[in-house]
């Protein structure tokens, strides 16, 4: 058995997970809330996840029922990410591998996001539609590589959602993405919002800016609710997502995109995978797992490499 514990903090979420050959022994996770309005700054992050980091350790290793001596390796997300919050985590995961003795692995993220949702879904060589924070790519694996076919060319589904929701003053308690969800199942009306598709490449700026000059206009006069904006936000993000063509895919947490994208892999003949809020949300597990695949295959990551990246 290998048993395989990773630490997750590129973003506002700190997460340690545990993993033994494929199972998931714990996963607890703190978030870093912010008021309405607005986002959360690196160090504000970091001081956070310098704050929660020991004891959600404390936690994982409890929940698990396993000793540090148990533990075959230490995973860390490398990046990308926030470089303030990566560097707290990593101080603290090569701190944890010296001291219980034990390899350290640096993991990419994206990739921890989908080794993630090929264990849970049980996908074998799946296309994913990777929809994160800062990231949205239709990703495939060719030649021993994760391949990126399509992506956002200027700022991902995420970063919009997120900044979306402090101009219209949504919670980012428990994600902005989440919440947004929950309002547009209220919605009524529809607003048209512009987006860009080029090809496998999508834009989300247009809808940005136009959310940005216009929302305080349209709620003020009555023009549409807040719930209008978010039902139409979901609306048009889900098409340009579409208008991309995927086969199959899964690591889209948002359940509109994943109903959404059934019915299209019905009228293909293509399966769809599809993981839940547990696993899609920024945690230790993926990072554990992917360290999992990456340590069985032999790979481990000196001290001296052992440095973060925010790209």
């Amino acid at each position: 058995m290998t048993i395989v514990i990773g630490f997750e903090g590129s973003a506002n979420k700190i997460g340690v997970g545990i993993v033994r050959d494929g199972v998931v022994l714990s996963n607890p996770r703190h978030t870093y809330i912010t008021p309405p309005g607005q986002g959360f700054l690196p160090s504000e992050t970091a001081k956070h996840h310098r704050a929660c980091v020991l004891s959600v350790l404390k936690e994982a290793l409890l929940q698990a029922g396993i000793q540090p001596a148990d533990i075959d390796c230490v995973a860390f997300t490398k990046g990308p990410g926030m470089g303030a919050p990566l560097v707290a985590v990593a101080i603290v995961a090569r701190t944890v591998a010296q001291l219980w003795k034990k390899p350290l692995l640096g993991v990419n993220h994206c990739i921890g996001h989908i080794e993630m949702g090929r264990l849970i879904t049980g996908a074998a060589n799946p296309t994913v539609l990777y929809v994160s924070g800062g990231n949205t790519q239709v990703i495939s694996y060719s030649e021993r590589r994760y391949r990126i076919f399509g992506e956002a060319i200027d700022i991902a589904v995420g970063n919009c959602l997120d900044r979306f929701a402090r101009v219209i003053k949504i919670s980012n308690d428990p994600s902005p993405g989440y919440n947004i969800e929950q309002m547009a199942k209220k919605g009524t009306q529809f607003v048209e919002l512009p987006y860009t598709v080029k090809g496998m490449d999508v834009s989300f700026s247009g809808i940005l800016s136009y959310t940005e000059e216009m929302a305080d206009k349209m709620l003020g006069s009555g023009e549409c609710t807040p719930e209008d904006l978010c039902f139409s936000l979901q609306v048009t993000r889900i098409s340009a997502n579409f208008s991309k063509n995927m086969l199959a895919c899964f690591s889209a947490g948002n359940l509109r995109l994943q109903e959404m994208m059934e019915v299209m892999c019905q009228e293909r003949g293509a399966k769809l995978f599809a993981t839940d809020e547990r696993f899609c949300i920024d945690n230790g597990a993926m990072i554990a797992q992917a360290g999992w695949e990456m340590f069985r295959s032999g790979h481990v990551t000196s001290l001296e490499d052992s440095w973060v990246t925010q790209r």
